[in-house]
């Protein structure tokens, strides 16, 4: 007997074929159609268990054929495969109830895997959002590593679960919370973003939860904390690990009770906020420190969303680059584009600024330079007036910088491993390759805080940030030699 009936719907034949096959093979009995309209007559026939469809079908667009599947057969799982591989393609599968978005080019393997999970659930009807439209898309990127990133926010819209936003500077890290509340079930409500990095310390508590009459010197009046503004919306929570201890408790009672009371006030406060926290450091670090609590920690760290640094999908930097100079455009700005030796040097640039400086660069192209088509020497000389310019590209083995030009750490590392690795052409290197590595790394770091302080370790652990037992354990076990006129 079959695992089931599945339809397959796209209009490439060769795609039919293979799909055909491996579902065929996986046990699964499989009819294929190559338009929208035979899908259509089957599905409202009552046939299949589960549909496997392209968007784009020359009769019409799988997204206006899906309301009317769902309206017909609601508890029918769909899967949504597309080379229209954006944003905006992810969340519009979601919207429209479909049970999992895959681009194209996709793994036979993994579809399989989802194709068997779909089967299996439990039978109940999807929750429908809000048509999108044709907004502005606000993400952009085909990458594997954006992929994931829509379908992750695609299975979040609909939930009010909290989410730790963790990545590099200028990753996009706001955007994406911006994102998860404007397509979200709270999209009505605001969106209140709050920096715990740029107020004062002593002021975080009254910012976000606001403040009696007298509660402090200066507290003239009631005022109104960030909670209180973002009811029923979304309170976006950045660079939360520098929140001071003292606001970490009020945050813990609140994610564990659903209440807070203000600065000077006694009576609670119950408040319905989705909360999107994020940072660009370590937390479980902060832990080990005793800077940032544990039990808050697991509480915002439901579900963890990792950006990619932009070294880590550069071939989307020329999608960027396009969407940044439409926008620049809007603006008033000329119209402008890239030759290929340009287009290929910042592709091949690490990006330490992340996407944020990658939009400063096209904002200043657009603005300085008069001619429409930007060459590879104009972006050569931009490149050169930035302090962290690296001209090797991502990952090329053996790669040196020119004379006089900046490396960072992490690409001194990368560079390091990759002529390490060449050494083990026909084999891999022994096992124990982490511990090894690190164990380079820590040993010149440690030293070098040493000689910084001049041996004194008390001073060596506040600079490295680690506890005094930690480093003095440390430095036994890497039998670092210490300065013997210590002060």
């Amino acid at each position: 007997m079959p695992n089931g009936h599945i339809i397959v719907a796209d209009d490439d034949a060769a795609i039919r074929t293979v799909l055909n096959q491996a579902l065929s093979r996986a046990g699964y009995e499989v009819r294929s159609t190559g338009n929208c309209a035979t899908l259509w007559r089957w599905v409202a026939e009552g046939a299949g268990d589960l549909v496997i469809t392209d968007v784009v079908m020359p009769d019409e667009n799988v997204f206006d054929l899906l309301p009317r599947i769902k309206r017909v057969r609601p508890e029918l799982p769909i899967i949504v495969m597309s080379a229209q591989n954006t944003f905006m393609t992810a969340i519009r599968a979601s919207e429209r109830g479909a049970y999992e978005y895959l681009p194209k080019p996709f793994d036979l393997k993994e579809l399989i895997a989802i194709v068997g999970r779909a089967l299996s659930r439990p039978r109940g009807t999807a929750p429908a959002g809000a048509d999108p439209g044709n907004e502005d898309i606000p993400l952009v990127g085909r990458s594997p590593a954006m992929q994931e990133i829509y379908r992750a926010l695609a299975r979040l819209m609909p939930t009010d679960l909290t989410v730790m936003i963790t990545g590099e500077s200028g990753t996009g890290k706001e955007l994406v919370a911006r994102a998860l509340h404007d397509y979200g079930r709270r999209r009505t409500g605001p969106f209140v973003p709050v920096n715990m990095a740029a107020i004062p310390r002593d002021l975080i508590e009254s910012e976000l939860f606001g403040h009696e009459k007298g509660a402090f010197t200066g507290a003239l009046s009631r005022s109104a904390g960030r909670f209180e503004q973002a009811e029923g919306g979304t309170l976006f929570l950045d660079e939360i690990g520098d929140m001071p201890m003292e606001a970490q408790t009020r945050l813990l009672r609140v994610l564990q009770q659903g209440e807070y009371t203000t600065v000077g006030g006694r009576v609670p406060i119950k408040t319905n906020v989705r909360i999107i926290a994020a940072t660009n450091k370590d937390l479980r670090v902060s832990i080990q420190q005793g800077i940032f609590r544990e039990d808050l920690f697991f509480r915002l760290n439901v579900v963890p969303l990792r950006l990619p640094a932009l070294r880590e999908r550069s071939e989307d930097v020329p999608d960027l680059i396009r969407h940044f100079f439409i926008l620049v455009e809007r603006e008033g700005l000329s119209r402008k584009q890239l030759d290929g030796e340009a287009m290929e040097r910042l592709k091949r640039y690490r990006w330490p600024g992340n996407v944020r400086e990658l939009e400063n660069l096209v904002r200043r192209l657009a603005a300085l330079y008069p001619q429409e088509t930007i060459t590879g020497p104009v972006i050569e000389a931009e490149l050169d007036t930035l302090p962290l310019a690296q001209s090797q590209p991502n990952g090329a083995a053996g790669a040196r910088k020119p004379p006089g030009e900046a490396e960072t750490l992490s690409g001194a590392v990368e560079r390091h491993l990759a002529e390490y690795f060449s050494g083990y052409r026909d084999t891999l290197p022994p096992p124990g390759l982490y511990h090894r590595i690190l164990r380079e790394i820590e040993g010149p770091l440690i030293g070098a805080a040493l000689a910084a302080t001049r041996g004194n370790q008390i001073r060596a652990a506040e600079l490295l940030g680690v506890n005094r037992n930690t480093l003095r354990k440390k430095v036994r076990d890497l039998d670092l030699q210490v300065f013997r006129n210590a002060r």
